[in-house]
Formats: C-alpha cells, sequence, structure tokens
C-alpha cells in the first residue's frame, strides 16, 4: 500500500537529516496518512478513504465529501475517487 493520500494526491517528500557537523544523509518526509470513513449526503451512502490529515482538513473546509469532489480536478485523485466523483456527479445531473 503506498503512502499516498487518496484525495489530494499528496505523497512522500526526499530531502536529508542535517547534522552539526553539517554531514547530509537522506530522509523521506512521509504525509500523515489516515484510514477514514466520510459520508456523501447526495449518495447517502459512507465511503473509506486513505487522507492524509491536511486532505481531511481540506474537505471539511469545503463543506464536505460531496463539495471537495466536486471541485477537485481528476488527475489528483485515485481511481476509487474518481469513481465516487463520477456516480456523484451523475447523481447532482440527475
Amino acid at each position: 500500500m503506498s503512502r499516498i493520500c487518496e484525495l489530494t494526491g499528496k505523497g512522500r517528500q526526499v530531502g536529508h537529516n542535517v547534522s552539526h557537523a553539517n554531514n547530509k544523509t537522506k530522509r523521506l518526509f512521509l504525509p500523515n496518512l489516515q484510514n477514514v470513513t466520510l459520508m456523501s449526503e447526495k449518495l447517502d451512502r459512507s465511503f473509506k478513504f486513505r487522507v492524509s490529515t491536511h486532505g481531511l482538513r481540506s474537505v471539511e473546509h469545503n463543506g464536505g465529501l460531496d463539495n471537495w469532489l466536486l471541485k477537485q480536478d481528476e488527475a489528483k485523485l485515485s481511481p476509487r475517487a474518481r469513481k465516487v466523483k463520477r456516480e456523484l456527479s451523475k447523481a447532482v445531473a440527475a
């Protein structure tokens, strides 16, 4: 299971540990991913996602999963999130 947020696309970053003697060694900065269940009000269903805490705050700031998915570009979303977005678009159009 890769360390990538399913909603924002946020993944690992590479940097350096820097010692007092200014020696640099490679290290990884991993996103803080959480398994969460988000409720879609328009579809009246809940969906499980692996989301970064930053992404979760963004979803709440935008008024929930439905508003977040409708505003997001599909390139950043995971295949599961894209499927939910398509279902949501159909439900809104109907």
